[in-house]
């Protein structure tokens, strides 16, 4: 029988335990269940642990002692806290998974050479408020010098429009920063670049820009020209130094005119020069002096007309002009309904026609039958048009027939369906008749006197009614 040595006995022992110790590090390096070593996942240490178990370690991490370093120009620095904003992130399972997939389909390499860093998607949630908060509150946001991109200053008497230089600091775009920020919580990352990322206002506008030059150019056109309004013999001229206050540059790259201030001198104008509806002298064929109002006269369209002064301060070149009129009158000069007009005397019941200040034809009439308060009304009008063979009819029935059908050969409105005409069914016109037995409110004319007053009318002819 071979008896081992004590040596050799000690000897043998110890190569068996160096073989199952060999055995058990091999065994541990090769367990397909976990990572290897130097693994690391979103930079937290994760060799040696399960997929379930990287996962909560990773979430642990991030959960706990995330830190969000923003780095700025000039070397600025803050610090956003997972803890200020509730932030807490999700590891996506199946991500893990394909990694130690990944690891054990190529051998599961380690060491030096090994190159066991990886990046899985994460969720990350926390409190959007206390975000914006907290972003508001950085250093790099209150402290922030104001970047501006260079303009046109207002208008100076003694240099006029003039570029002030753009301005370049350090103010942050903070849609851009919330966005870039968000960005990088949504992949924890430890830290961001505010300027790598394109956080910074930019400026888009500088003093050369030929765009701004020309507008500054145009602005200060528009500030030397002279608009004049012509109202008869009357002139109002409105300079540009007045003006150059109503200019500033346009988004579009135009001068922009403000329109309050436009608007607000056209109703200057309209309070000045405006006759419609205003009270007016007016003497009578009879001798005496009546005040009359009416739609009749001038009248500014302001809406049209602001819109056209802007456009001519736009233009920057002087002009003389006439506003826009929605109604106009004969004359700006003396009375608006000049010297060529239609009279009607209600109280005399007498219609004159006076051309160029001389009475070339009159002729007596029956106005609005009183008793029936159908009166002719009082005051100036305008002609509206003038048309032959015309029926004239009433107010509609309810069985479709019409209170009065009257056909007549020459009619001519000038208050609402009130106008002159023929009335071949009167045997008398003048005097009284008019109080009982008058029109619905109509001038009704002799038919043998209508047509040479037809010849002579226009359409806006004055027609100017007194009783």
């Amino acid at each position: 029988m071979k008896h081992f040595s004590a040596k050799r006995w000690l000897t043998a022992l110890l190569c068996a335990l160096l073989t199952v110790g060999g055995a058990a590090a091999v065994h541990a390096e090769e367990n397909t269940g976990t990572y290897v070593s130097g693994t690391k996942i979103n930079s937290v240490g994760v060799a040696g642990l399960t997929p379930e178990e990287a996962k909560s370690r990773v979430e642990s991490f991030y959960n706990s002692s995330y830190t969000l370093r923003i780095l700025g120009k000039n070397d600025a620095e803050s610090q956003v806290l997972g803890t200020d904003i509730g932030y807490r992130v999700e590891a996506e399972t199946g991500s893990l998974e394909e990694i130690l997939d990944r690891e054990n389909a190529a051998g599961r390499p380690s060491g030096p050479s090994a190159d066991n860093r990886y990046q899985v998607s994460m969720t990350a949630v926390y409190d959007e408020n206390a975000l914006a908060e907290r972003l508001a509150a950085l250093p790099q946001v209150t402290g922030a010098s104001p970047t501006s991109d260079a303009s046109i200053a207002p208008w100076d008497e003694e240099k006029g429009f003039v570029i002030i230089p753009e301005t370049e600091g350090t103010q942050l775009d903070l849609e851009k920063l919330t966005a870039a920020v968000k960005d990088a919580l949504a992949r924890g990352e430890a830290s961001l670049d505010l300027e790598a990322a394109g956080c910074y206002k930019e400026i888009t506008v500088r003093a050369d820009d030929p765009a701004l030059i020309a507008l500054r150019d145009a602005m200060n056109k528009s500030a030397s020209a002279e608009i004049t309004y012509q109202f008869g013999s009357q002139s109002v001229v409105l300079p540009g130094t007045e003006t150059a206050g109503w200019l500033s540059a346009g988004a579009d790259g135009t001068v922009s005119v403000n329109r309050d201030q436009a608007a607000a001198f056209v109703a200057g104008l309209a309070a000045e020069h405006d006759t419609a509806q205003t009270a007016r002298t007016f003497h009578t064929t009879r001798g005496t002096d009546v005040t009359l109002t009416g739609p009749y006269g001038w009248k500014i369209d302001q809406a049209a007309e602001t819109d056209a002064l802007i456009a001519a301060v736009q233009a920057g070149e002087s002009t003389v002009r006439e506003p826009v009129y929605s109604s106009r009158g004969a004359s700006h000069d003396g009375s608006d309904y000049g010297n060529t007009y239609v009279e009607v005397d209600i109280a005399g019941q007498h219609v004159y026609f006076y051309k160029d200040g001389s009475l070339v034809w009159d002729a007596p009439c029956v106005t609005g039958n009183l008793s029936k308060n159908y009166g002719t009304p009082d005051g100036i009008y305008g002609l509206y048009y003038k048309q032959q063979d015309k029926v004239l009819r009433g107010a509609k029935r309810a069985d479709g027939t019409y209170e009065y059908e009257s056909p007549v050969k020459y009619w001519m409105p000038f208050n609402g369906g009130i106008g002159l005409h023929d009335a071949d069914w009167r045997s008398s016109f003048g005097g009284t008749i008019y109080k009982t037995n008058g029109s619905h409110g109509c001038v009704n004319l002799p038919p043998s006197k209508v047509k040479e007053l037809y010849d002579y009318l226009y359409k806006n002819v004055p027609v100017i009614c007194h009783s």
